[in-house]
């Protein structure tokens, strides 16, 4: 059976799948430091508004996978769960509940940084988005937590001298895309942020794409940077940009980037993180193919992205917990990337 290249398919199941999971509060992975033997909350005592789907940076981004599909495919008769989904988020988004949300990010400045952070403010950004009544009055809750991030970002850029290029969260580019495509940081923190992208990245060259994918990643380190650099040059300056950055590109050479990474063990958490590898490069590689004029590189990362998204997919309905409570997310992100 070939699988549907487009999202419509999969948006009610997968907007079943998010509201099952940001309603779940167990099993429960805090990251929480205890400070004193009596420190032992539950998780809705530390985050009331995101307990749920396991940790926190999942819990928020299966919010911003919701509302996403609310916004995009909440009118197709297959999306059953509308009246549900904004019963939930009028529980979990209220100004309560992200006050407390935004004060457990300020009290702890490396808490989620900067993946959890950057969720946050696309969460918000899709409230936003949705708008009306509804969507405005979540966006208003949610202001706090993105001025909490705004400043967190502001004290940590200047500190942040290296970026964290490995393919799990800490990843610095993909976080600061988001945070870039979110557009709701401040002007100054936005400005801030491109350069610092510029200044980490622009200078790179001849990336060891060889060395991917690790075992356990789920970004691929060197495509979430290219993926990033095109949203900070110019077309032109990209392509010369990626040129010298992946240079097998162009001369044809084997490039291991381009290959659908090998899933051993779908059910185990780590090796599992593959699965989302797969997702998000399928994200990437359309969307710097989109970047690029036509020609044999766009071709190339065009056709590896194809193949990434159909061995990626059917995964996302593989019934186990340990990808069900994230995975739905990239899906989405790739689906989107193909323009669908």
């Amino acid at each position: 059976m070939t699988t549907p290249m487009t999202l419509a398919p999969y948006a009610a199941g997968f907007a079943r799948r998010a509201l099952a999971n940001i309603t779940r509060a167990y099993p429960n992975f805090p990251a929480h430091l205890m400070t004193s033997p009596d420190d032992r909350p539950a998780p809705g005592d530390l985050h009331p508004a995101f307990y749920g789907a396991y940790d926190w940076h999942s819990s928020v981004h299966m919010h911003w996978l919701l509302i996403r599909l609310l916004r995009r495919h909440g009118n197709t008769p297959a999306f059953a769960d509308t009246a549900e989904a904004v019963d939930v988020f009028d529980r979990h988004l209220t100004p309560e509940n992200l006050a407390v949300e935004a004060a457990y990010l300020l009290d702890r400045p490396s808490f989620e940084r900067p993946y959890g952070w950057a969720w946050l403010v696309a969460l918000a950004a899709e409230c936003r988005a949705y708008g009306g009544a509804t969507g405005d009055r979540w966006a208003a809750a949610l202001a706090p937590g993105v001025a909490a991030v705004d400043r967190l970002m502001a004290e940590w850029l200047p500190k942040a001298t290296y970026p964290v290029r490995h393919g799990n969260h800490p990843n610095s580019a993909f976080s600061l895309t988001l945070m870039l495509d979110a557009g709701l940081l401040s002007d100054a923190t936005t400005r801030a942020v491109r350069q610092r992208l510029l200044d980490w990245f622009a200078d790179d060259r001849d990336a060891p794409a060889h060395w991917e994918p690790s075992g356990q990643d789920f970004l691929s380190p060197t495509l979430t940077e290219a993926d990033a650099m095109r949203r900070v040059l110019t077309a032109e300056r990209f392509a010369r940009w990626l040129d010298r950055f992946l240079p097998a590109l162009r001369s044809g050479a084997t490039c291991p980037l381009l290959d659908v990474p090998v899933v051993s063990d779908h059910r185990d958490p780590q090796i599992g993180h593959l699965l989302g590898l797969a997702l998000s490069r399928a994200a990437a590689l359309r969307s710097i193919a989109s970047a690029l004029p036509d020609g044999p590189v766009r071709t190339r990362l065009t056709e590896a992205s194809e193949a990434h998204l159909a061995a990626g997919l059917p995964a996302v309905d593989g019934g186990d917990f340990t990808t069900e409570h994230w995975l739905a997310t990239f899906a989405v992100l790739a689906l989107e990337a193909h323009g669908q």
